[in-house]
């Protein structure tokens, strides 16, 4: 009952809740540990497909009169679900590898976002140190993304040329994410978590690993969670 696309009480609790998705509940127990997501918050959903994420996190800013944005990047296009979101919400298509910082900033309202979840995560190929290298590339681009040229402060020890792409040292020395805010990176479990954290662990309030219990049992996906980008 746990193998990837077999029904199991998370996809069943989707179906009568009325989330696009079983991920929901990953975000949904992140929220409750962590309480990132706060009325009036700016949100980026990067690999926002289907939708699950973007229902959650609108659900998490309150009331509309709260305020707060969300907006789901994704390579596929992403129809807005109907339930839990509100005019609030917005999806763009687009390959966030691409994608210059300006215009990802210029998508919040205000010029940077509180919250960047990042739950994007490659085409697994089977081959485990290949899938887990795609993930950190991934996982480094969000961070990239998120804080800018400080990602690369602590790089010293690190294998720079697997794990950082151009894209992160660009021009732009700042990321688009406010201080105070808050990150969220899924990767696959490897030898380059430890890694992710000697990055992260500096430029946070605090950094911790989750594994949601809607996780199916067979992945290999965790979270970091990264609280309170210092300034």
């Amino acid at each position: 009952m746990s193998g990837a696309g077999t029904p199991d009480f998370f996809y069943r609790e989707a179906q009568r809740l009325g989330y696009v998705a079983r991920s929901a509940f990953k975000l949904l127990q992140i929220q409750k540990k962590h309480k990132l997501i706060a009325p009036g918050s700016s949100v980026l959903d990067l690999g926002c497909a289907p939708g699950a994420w973007l229902q959650v996190a609108c659900q998490s800013l309150g009331p509309l009169k709260n305020g707060g944005a969300v907006v789901g990047i994704d390579l596929k296009k992403v129809k807005v679900p109907p339930l839990y979101c509100d005019s609030r919400v917005q999806t763009v298509c687009a390959d966030v590898m691409k994608l210059p910082k300006n215009q990802v900033r210029a998508l919040s309202p205000r010029k940077g976002f509180s919250v960047v979840l990042s739950d994007m995560c490659p085409l697994v190929s089977g081959i485990t140190t290949r899938d887990a290298a795609l993930s950190a590339e991934l996982g480094m681009q969000a961070l990239g993304l998120a804080v800018g040229r400080a990602a690369t402060a602590h790089l010293d020890e690190i294998r720079t040329d697997r794990l950082l792409n151009d894209s992160v040292c660009t021009a732009d020395d700042n990321g688009i994410l406010q201080p105070g805010g808050h990150l969220v990176i899924k990767l696959l479990e490897s030898e380059d978590n430890k890694e992710f954290s000697r990055i992260c662990k500096p430029l946070f309030r605090k950094a911790s690993w989750l594994r949601p219990k809607a996780t199916r049992s067979s992945s290999r996906e965790i979270y970091l969670i990264c609280q309170g980008l210092l300034s």
